[in-house]
């Protein structure tokens, strides 16, 4: 007699509870992403916060004591010869405490001629004499262009470091380099010093010098100026010394711009430091 086959039991699970049980399994973690501590904070703010967004720039400025042209241009991002022509203000171009500035330039005016009454008379041209060939010592000789490669600014590095990468909206315009207290900063390019104090937010003891029409250069976080406003500095010449960033580590922060805006300071930097 052959045997009886029972049907096997089988636990059949309904589909809804599929999506339950794969979530009971073990937890998978998601990547998480993480800011590098080891990047200097805003100067102004403690290590860690970030600092507000830039603020609209305002239609003036109220100058105030140790404020130059220059300082003032820098902080709003202009440059400072439309600064000084929206308020008429010429070379050297002296402020005073007090003083407000404009930001902008100032509404154009369109004024109409107005139409004469009377039709003007045609007027009967008047002949003119012909003129006499002028000597051979009077003509004037063609003068050669200067030579562009003059006018070249040749920069060097400021100082002895690593390059260090960070996301504060100072460093977004220009380089943070890492060394010692007390290391020597040298100008990047002669010039003259238009600017050197602490009255701008988030650079600390702050130089600013003026290479051309068109070129300056920033030095911030400094520990000791050691030069003053008008000074003449060659290139190379030290004219301060490393401080601390408000990471508490010792830095500087380099920028070079150009008509008013920021350049990369990398792309006029040699490639090798020294």
């Amino acid at each position: 007699m052959l045997p009886v086959r029972r049907p096997s039991l089988r636990i059949l699970c309904p589909l809804w509870l599929i999506p339950f049980a794969l979530g009971c399994a073990a937890p998978v973690s998601a990547p998480v992403q993480t800011r590098d501590r080891g990047q200097p904070a805003e100067a102004g703010y403690a290590a860690g916060e970030t600092p507000a967004a830039p603020q609209r720039v305002p239609d003036r400025h109220i100058v105030q004591q140790g404020d130059t042209l220059y300082s003032i241009a820098w902080r709003y991002g202009a440059d400072y010869r439309d600064v000084a022509r929206w308020n008429g203000i010429r070379d050297p171009f002296l402020i005073i405490p007090g003083q407000a500035l404009r930001l902008s330039p100032p509404a154009e005016r369109v004024v109409s001629a107005p139409r004469p009454s009377v039709e003007p008379k045609a007027r009967t041209p008047a002949t003119t004499p012909e003129r006499e060939p002028e000597p051979e010592s009077r003509v004037n000789v063609p003068v050669t262009p200067a030579d562009p490669r003059s006018m070249i600014i040749r920069w060097r590095w400021p100082t002895k470091g690593r390059v260090i990468r960070s996301d504060t909206p100072t460093a977004r315009n220009g380089i943070d380099i890492s060394g010692h207290r007390g290391q020597s900063i040298a100008a990047a390019a002669a010039g003259s010093v238009v600017y050197s104090g602490s009255g701008l937010l988030g650079y600390g003891r702050l130089i600013i010098v003026k290479h051309s029409d068109t070129y300056l250069s920033a030095y911030a976080h400094n520990d000791t100026l050691l030069v003053k406003e008008g000074d003449r500095v060659s290139s190379g010449q030290t004219i301060a010394t490393m401080g601390i960033g408000s990471d508490g580590t010792p830095v500087l922060h380099f920028e070079i711009r150009k008509d008013g805006k920021p350049v990369n300071p990398l792309g006029r930097l040699p490639r090798a430091p020294f």
